[in-house]
């Protein structure tokens, strides 16, 4: 059983650093884009039919890049996406919850004190409270409040707070305070 225990302290760890460094790549391919949308030109327009381009120089190479708003009429064969940082993020995440949480529920995530929750009832409610979550804020963000980004959110902050206070219901001690 201790071994079981060290295994589980191992993979945590383990889970730990692979989500800070894809975290990073995520952020980094993230300022990347943000950097290259605020350095794109937009007038005059490209001759390719391109909105925008920009040319950018590093490690000795040049880079001419063109953005279209909509996908051209003929893509490349070999088409980079960057969308691997953030999956891994969310994946590396996730099994670290539930290495963490879920397989060491009764020690970080059951306070029996508050309520006398079992291992799986515990990560049903854990579960849910995401699946519902991720509903919810999908819904705001596609609804016509997602037109008014600051009135969206202040709304999706409030929810936050609700969500915080709803865990601590079942889930910590804080909930003794509350």
């Amino acid at each position: 059983m201790a071994d079981l225990a060290v295994l589980g302290q191992q993979a945590g760890f383990a889970l730990r650093w692979l989500h800070v460094v894809t975290a990073i790549a995520s952020i980094g391919s993230s300022f990347y884009f943000i950097a290259l949308d605020l350095g794109l030109l937009r007038d005059p327009r490209p001759p390719s039919g391109a909105d925008s381009e920009e040319w950018q120089v590093h490690g000795g190479g040049f880079y001419h890049i063109q953005q279209y708003l909509v996908a051209p009429d003929r893509l490349p064969g070999r088409l980079t996406w960057f969308k691997w940082e953030a999956c891994s993020t969310w994946l590396t995440g996730f099994a670290l919850m539930a290495v963490v949480y879920y397989l060491g529920a009764e020690l970080y995530l059951i306070d029996r004190g508050v309520r006398d929750l079992s291992v799986p009832q515990a990560v049903a409610i854990s579960m849910a409270s995401l699946a519902l979550g991720w509903g919810v804020c999908d819904r705001l963000c596609r609804s016509p409040l997602g037109q008014r980004p600051t009135l969206l959110m202040l709304v999706l902050f409030a929810l936050r707070m609700a969500m915080a206070w709803g865990y601590a219901q079942p889930f910590s001690r804080a909930a003794r305070r509350c």
